[in-house]
């Protein structure tokens, strides 16, 4: 009687198995034939990690583990006490240079002026010089007729002589106020040369501020929280990694006869494991030149039948967009190549995506 129980229980059991292998038969694709090869592969996305610009201390995180973000969107704030007090000071720092800009301006008037008094201290010095020199000579010309004293001549003399010296003085004041233009304009330009240091230092400041916001680059879903509020964080230390959702794709590995024959933007369609129901179009991006599995080198057939390709099948962005938070990566399933364009693609394998 146990025996009996026993061998109905075992064909049961096989009966089952069969049951089940006629279902996995029926329900996989038909024989491909030349036109279409497949390989197996994972869905895989761009991990982009968002991180400090500066150094400093973490003070809040908006996002949490699987969250959806879009790009632009504020995702950690970073303490900006420090920030903010540097940036009072480089504004203070660039109006005292500003007044430092005025005070040299109004020297370079000042010295200017003083140049203008010196020109014209020059043409009053040669006026009396003139005069001085005629009345000297007119002098000479009365003493040799006795009409004047020697020391009516002498004083005529000292008094061209002093006018000689006067308007030499006079010279040299003006080239002295040309100096000191020169030295009141350097001063000016360095003066000018501080104040756009210091607007400089703003506008660095007040982009590290600015930065200080850290925002998602692309849409996409948060994956780890790398760091938490409060930490202190270097330069470049990671807070946050997400998923760009937009650049999603699936490597899978094909012979090298049909690999060969693949062409970047050849029709791919995937099957998911976790979604068999439906199925997704995507297209080739990439074919490696480079064989994998086996070693560079091999010297006979059979061995090169092993080499395998890589082959990047990547899901259009529109697409992503529209199904944007229904897509997963890591995810396994089997890529379908059309390697004859003109080949049409079997139902079982026709595009068939959910319903909005």
């Amino acid at each position: 009687m146990i025996d009996g129980k026993r061998k109905l229980w075992l064909l049961g059991i096989v009966f089952i198995i069969a049951i089940g292998g006629l279902i996995w038969w029926y329900l996989q694709p038909a024989g491909l034939g030349k036109d279409f090869a497949s390989g197996n592969g994972r869905v895989e996305a761009i991990d982009v990690d968002i991180a400090t610009k500066i150094a400093g201390r973490i003070k809040d995180i908006k996002v949490n583990e699987g969250d959806f973000v879009t790009a632009g969107e504020i995702v950690a704030n970073m303490d900006t006490e420090t920030l903010e007090a540097q940036i009072h000071e480089a504004k203070a720092e660039a109006k005292q240079a500003r007044d430092n800009v005025a005070v040299a301006q109004n020297l370079v008037k000042q010295r200017q002026s003083e140049k203008d008094s010196a020109l014209a201290a020059i043409t009053q010095r040669k006026a009396e010089l003139d005069l001085t020199k005629i009345r000297f000579e007119r002098l000479k010309i009365l003493l040799n007729k006795s009409f004047v004293t020697v020391d009516s001549v002498d004083e005529a003399r000292a008094h061209f002589l002093g006018a000689q010296a006067a308007l030499e003085a006079a010279e040299a004041q003006a080239l002295a106020s040309d100096d000191a233009i020169m030295t009141a304009k350097s001063m000016v330009a360095s003066a000018q040369s501080l104040v756009i240091a210091r607007d400089a230092s703003i506008d660095r400041l007040q982009a590290d501020l600015k930065d200080s916001a850290l925002k998602a680059p692309r849409d996409g879903r948060i994956q780890y929280r790398v760091a938490q509020p409060g930490e202190v964080l270097n330069a470049g230390g990671k807070v946050l990694n997400m998923i760009d959702l937009s650049d999603v794709y699936m490597n899978f590995f094909l012979p090298t006869k049909e690999a060969g024959q693949v062409r970047i933007g050849a029709e791919v369609h995937l099957i998911l494991d976790a979604i068999p129901q439906y199925i997704i179009p995507a297209k080739v991006s990439f074919v490696s030149d480079v064989s994998q599995f086996t070693p560079k080198t091999v010297e006979t057939v059979n061995e090169r039948e092993k080499l395998m390709f890589r082959v990047k099948a990547q899901i259009p962005p529109e697409l992503l967009k529209k199904y944007i938070r229904s897509v997963k990566t890591g995810l396994p399933g089997v890529a379908y190549v059309r390697l004859n364009p003109k080949a049409s693609w079997p139902k079982a394998l026709r595009v068939n995506l959910p319903h909005d």
